[in-house]
């Protein structure tokens, strides 16, 4: 079985060994590039087609978020972590609406890390459990909100169960799982709430059922495997 392929993008030479250190110590994982900033974050992915990147939000020439939205766009099967020292709400909700698949703080213990990048690689979302709350009651009070809360009347009970699994972080293979179904089946419900919400890709959904109120706080460490 071949490693997951990572990227890590950060302007601190400190910060990229740690990573590179804890990366590489992994026997399923393996470091392919390293950028110093946004812009060389860009090349480096288009140079190396990564499975995941590991990207710190404040970076000079380019901050991490617009190089996720431009990595995104050129390599759409790349994972985005985005890294930050700071829970900010603005940067939380930001990377949220730029479809990124997980927001992790620095903070974070290695094994947390390392687990959220074979996770993105999976295609499941990685929020930290740090700012779950914040997005819960910030997405919860706002019309927006409401809107979002009355357009899951358009799914079935089915897809809202999907939906909420999504959420919570769980994979295709572990939602069929948890509510007897098959794997494909599940591709299916998954494929008809993105139809139906309009919404683009798995991080959207997830984004989605934050910003609707369907998932509660601490949903977010219910998937199996978690602690």
């Amino acid at each position: 079985m071949s490693s997951l392929r990572v990227v890590l993008a950060d302007d601190e030479a400190m910060v990229r060994a740690g990573l590179r250190l804890l990366v590489d110590g992994e026997p399923d994982l393996e470091v392919v590039g390293e950028a110093v900033d946004g812009e060389d974050a860009v090349r480096v992915v288009a140079a190396t087609t990564p499975d995941v990147v590991l990207i710190d939000v404040r970076m000079p020439r380019l901050n991490g978020l617009d190089a996720a939205r431009q990595i995104l766009d050129a390599s759409p099967g790349t994972r985005v972590l985005v890294l930050t020292t700071f829970d900010e709400d603005a940067v939380v909700d930001e990377a949220m609406r730029r479809g990124v698949t997980g927001f992790l703080l620095k903070s974070s213990p290695p094994e947390d890390l390392v687990e959220a990048v074979r996770r993105a690689a999976r295609g499941q979302g990685v929020i930290d459990p740090s700012v779950v709350p914040g997005v819960i009651s910030r997405y919860g009070a706002a019309p927006a909100a409401r809107e979002r809360s009355a357009a899951l009347d358009v799914l079935t009970p089915r897809e809202t169960d999907v939906l909420r699994m999504v959420g919570r972080g769980y994979s295709n293979a572990e939602i069929a799982a948890e509510l007897f179904l098959g794997e494909t089946t599940v591709k299916t419900h998954l494929g008809r709430v993105l139809d139906k919400l309009d919404l683009r890709d798995r991080p959207r959904a997830i984004a989605f059922a934050y910003e609707s109120g369907l998932i509660a706080p601490g949903d977010a460490d219910g998937a199996p495997g978690t602690p």
